[in-house]
């Protein structure tokens, strides 16, 4: 009798393995059973001939680390719509509508925090300022506070470095906007592409408290700073509330390898095993099909997902997303003087 339990156990954890197949990272076979699985999302190709190396790279944010003091809770009095899109609520804020690309450096924690910074200090002077903050600066300068530059980063460290010591301007990778331009190259996703190979290797640019030739104002006068930064509390109508009120916040999740091959609908995890923390700027939400969800911006270029962007299961903490959301307040009065 005991044996033919031990029989049977056995043969329950094979069925189960059985199941749910191995199935190699950005391979057809996966999109396949991604799409044949109905699930709430499709699945497509987003990289070719990229190594694995880099793409576990991307996803360099170091989750469950330092936590931000709490914000108070106020979404209990505020009436809040089915959907909201925060490009279309403040249009005048051309940062929110703005995909960047980090290239081969694990600095997704930066990129999150220095986009949704930017998104705020617009919102918050009611579109009289509008600054591209340098994920340059942040990724390089703010060094134990935030974790390990390319090697991985805390937002927490990210929004507490902007209240205290400010951010300069920088936009993209040779763009030649703002104070420090982002210096890492984008990659080539695609087999024939005219950027290099996605790569995992590389390390972490050098800080440089000085401006790129011929920017001015000085590196020390072109900072931007915050007024305060926080932890919001993991309730999706908190997330909710924090969105519509101040603007795009920073979140992180848990990734697996099918979220790589995301291109429409909802996303919650099909398949796939877990690549590591990655952060993300999330800019409102809504109902697709019966399914809630967030509407989020990546920062791994337009030829990703949605154009950049992406929808993600909301409400159910999935992959841990709404229990590692930061955000804060910009400091607005220095801006009234360089209007």
């Amino acid at each position: 009798m005991q044996q033919l339990w031990t029989t049977l156990c056995c043969l329950a954890v094979l069925t189960s393995a059985w199941g749910s197949p191995y199935l190699k990272p950005l391979s057809e076979e996966m999109v396949n059973y991604i799409n044949k699985y109905n699930t709430t999302w499709q699945a497509g190709h987003n990289f070719y001939n990229v190594d694995m190396s880099y793409l576990k790279r991307l996803c360099g944010t170091l989750l469950k680390g330092p936590k931000l003091p709490q914000r108070v809770h106020f979404a209990e009095d505020m009436d809040l719509p089915e959907s909201f899109d925060a490009r279309e609520n403040w249009p005048k804020c051309p940062t929110i509508r703005e995909i960047r690309d980090q290239g081969s450096c694990g600095s997704c924690w930066a990129f999150g925090a220095v986009e949704a910074i930017s998104d705020r200090i617009c919102i918050h002077t009611n579109a009289n300022a509008n600054v591209e903050v340098s994920a340059e600066d942040l990724l390089t300068c703010c060094h134990m506070e935030c974790g390990d530059g390319c090697n991985g980063g805390f937002p927490a460290g990210a929004w507490h470095y902007w209240t205290k010591k400010g951010l300069v301007s920088g936009g993209l990778y040779n763009s030649h906007v703002g104070c420090r331009p982002y210096s890492i190259p984008p990659c080539e996703h695609h087999v024939n592409g005219s950027r290099p190979q996605c790569k995992g290797e590389g390390d972490t640019p050098e800080c440089s408290r000085t401006c790129e030739p011929g920017y001015s104002p000085s590196y020390k006068e072109d900072k931007h700073y915050g007024y305060s930064s926080y932890s919001v509390p993991p309730s999706e109508k908190e997330i909710m509330a924090e969105i519509y009120k101040n603007g795009p916040v920073e979140g992180a999740f848990s990734v697996y390898t099918d979220f790589l091959q995301y291109k429409a609908g909802v996303y919650q995890h099909v398949t796939g095993e877990e690549v590591g923390g990655h952060a993300i700027r999330l800019l409102g939400w809504g109902v697709e099909n019966g399914v809630r969800y967030w509407l989020a911006a990546n920062s791994w270029n337009t030829d990703w997902g949605d154009n950049g962007f992406f929808k993600f299961l909301r409400g159910q903490n999935h992959c841990g997303i709404e229990s590692e959301i930061v955000a804060g307040i910009p400091r607005t009065d220095q801006y009234w003087n360089r209007i």
